[in-house]
């Protein structure tokens, strides 16, 4: 049966979609309100997302099961996600390296670490994902020394306790040495602190050695003074948000490039900042910020136990009301309790937010010198697979590309930009002033031939090596453009290519159809890491020029100031405003004394 005859028989109900490929692997699942209508919609239009560029032609089968709300069909594609682990719905990275606290459904639970998660939940409570194992084992150390639980599944010995009792790590429940219901508090205490519950911890701490303080069981209120203390101690190197401490929130945050993203989440307990999670995502996957924060909802918290849901969770980037609501209600189910998803920002959210962004900013820097070391660690590999992929007729050792910047048409620069070996090489780093364009008439195909040709004819000239590959920032136009000059200029066999940045498609000359590398590859993030960089090096320029410009606009309305005294301040001083907020006292160091009477006046009369 075709894709036609399946799409007429899906019905106008709520439910989740499966997608299979022609091996009969599910490679994407979603979930529909109307699952006819937005089933349809993937088979209906052209995609500009590269992932349903690439995803779509691969679907040869569609499975649907129906469901009574679009909240069931929610906790139904959170499932299937997590069992089929479809090509396209991967959004974080493999959640095995995120581990789990596990307290064990025992007489006499003990706490354990876990990668896996028991979908039944059966084998006890589990606390987490937790991103960081090396903060998690400190705090399972804490945790021992805090609340000294039973370490051993079966006991070491039939009449005595073992060495843990003896240092304190255990209250050898094994031997009967501590009742039923004395351990049953100290699980509930650790609950609490892996809740983040840590103020109602406290109470609950003193309030029990304060009890067997008074009924003389010196011993046991000892040990709970010292869980008592430590947990202050704990609390307090914990940064206070809120002085109300009936707060519990989860404050999430995307920064991104045009290629991958980093997500902060900060833990918000009982009105204390408890803790920070950071994330990676593949931005070309998706469109934009808000589908990843709305697919990050879904993947995280159907991995979070009740005990980790907050009770608001805040997020910069807006989503549809209807998922929304779908959202709340999915997971107050979940925990138990209301749940509300950006509620009204007020200043204090909006401070917090902005701590979420500095995070994720600082954790996207991270991910990328991290990525460009893997890339330079493994560039044999990727360079291969790109002379493959675009049939180069030489390993792209020595790259060049370029870019054109404008607004409007004014101040037309040019940048190209030199990698050799994956890595940038900024002595080689050229920017280019467009000539042969009258301002205000911008002509990115004239700009780049015009830029080919002065680049290309001076090599030629200069009788030097040509790059490996040059790739034109742009699509089949910017591209043609190159391939003429470098025809006129007799250049044979150079290898050029262009990267538009739609769809992040490769065009090659003389073919039709681009080549476009899959979203996760070393070789994508190279094309995408050489073109933004020609970007950023060419809007640089273009903004140095166009500051340059104002300052000497505004300097030549100065009457008597002196074509010297400009030049002097011009070089020292980058901005008009730097200029206008200097005292006459500072001019006096750098002017004469009468020329800088004269641009002080100037600023201070005209403010």
């Amino acid at each position: 049966m075709d894709i036609k005859e399946q799409l007429r028989l899906i019905p106008e109900l709520s439910g989740s979609y499966q997608f299979f490929d022609k091996d009969n692997t599910i490679i994407y699942v979603g979930k529909a309100k109307n699952l006819k209508r937005r089933v349809s919609s993937y088979f209906n239009k052209k995609h500009d997302s590269v992932k349903l560029a690439v995803m779509v032609p691969q679907i040869v089968r569609i499975e649907f099961i129906i469901t009574n709300s679009e909240v069931e069909a929610l906790i139904l594609e959170s499932h299937l996600i997590k069992k089929y682990k479809p090509k396209y719905n991967v959004l974080l990275k493999d959640d095995k390296k995120f581990p789990y606290f596990l307290i064990t459904k025992e007489d006499y639970p003990r706490i354990l670490v876990t990668r896996k998660k028991n979908k039944n939940m059966d084998e006890g409570k589990y606390f987490g994902p937790y991103t960081n194992a090396k903060s998690m084992y400190t705090t399972l150390d804490l945790l021992k020394k805090l609340f000294p639980l039973k370490q051993c599944k079966t006991p070491k010995f039939k009449d005595r306790p073992c060495i843990y009792y003896q240092i304190g790590r255990c209250m050898a429940p094994c031997q009967k040495m501590i009742s039923s219901q004395d351990y049953k508090k100290l699980i509930k205490n650790v609950e609490l602190f892996l809740s983040g519950r840590q103020m109602q911890l406290v109470e609950e701490l003193k309030s029990m050695m304060e009890k067997y303080s008074q009924s003389q069981e010196y011993e046991k209120a000892a040990k709970y003074r010292d869980s008592y203390f430590d947990v202050l101690k704990t609390i307090e190197k914990q940064k206070v948000v809120y002085e109300n401490t009936n707060i519990n929130q989860d404050i999430i945050s995307i920064t991104s490039d045009s290629y991958i993203g980093g997500i902060s989440l900060l833990q918000i307990r009982d009105g204390r900042l408890t803790n920070k999670k950071d994330f990676e995502v593949s931005k070309s996957d998706y469109d934009s910020e808000t589908e990843i924060i709305t697919y990050f909802i879904k993947e995280y918290y159907q991995m979070s136990g009740e005990f980790d849901i907050p009770n608001e969770i805040i997020f910069s980037a807006e989503i549809a009301e209807e998922d929304k609501e779908i959202f709340e209600k999915w997971l107050s189910s979940k925990k138990g309790a209301k749940v509300v998803i950006n509620p009204k920002k007020s200043k204090k959210n909006e401070e917090i937010l902005e701590l979420a962004s500095k995070n994720s900013n600082y954790h996207l820097q991270e991910i990328k010198v991290k990525s460009l070391q893997e890339l330079q660690n493994s560039y044999n590999e990727t360079g291969s697979y790109i002379q493959e992929k675009l049939k180069l007729r030489k390993f792209p050792h020595r790259v060049e590309c370029f870019d054109i910047s404008h607004i409007q048409g004014t101040h037309t620069v040019a940048s190209m930009v030199s990698f050799f070996n994956g890595m940038p090489k900024k002595s080689e780093y050229k920017k280019y002033k467009i000539k042969t364009l009258e301002e205000g008439k911008p002509d990115d195909f004239q700009s780049m031939r015009e830029v080919v040709t002065r680049r290309y004819s001076r090599l030629l000239r200069e009788n030097k090596e040509f790059p490996d590959l040059i790739i034109i920032d742009g699509g089949k136009g910017q591209l043609s453009s190159a391939v003429d000059i470098l025809n006129k200029l007799g250049v044979k066999n150079q290898d050029i290519v262009s990267l538009a940045k739609r769809i992040e498609e490769v065009f090659i000359p003389d073919k039709s159809i681009p080549v476009i590398f899959p979203s996760n590859s070393q070789a994508l993030y190279f094309f995408q890491r050489i073109r933004d960089e020609a970007h950023r090096f060419a809007i640089t320029f273009h903004r140095h020029l166009r500051d340059k410009d104002a300052l000497h606009s505004q300097l030549d309305n100065i009457k008597g100031l002196y074509t010297k005294s400009k030049k002097l301040l011009t070089e020292k001083y980058p901005n008009i405003s730097k200029i206008s907020s200097l005292t006459k006292e500072e001019l006096m160091l750098l002017l004469s004394k009468n020329q800088a009477k004269i641009v002080y006046e100037y600023f201070n009369s005209t403010r």
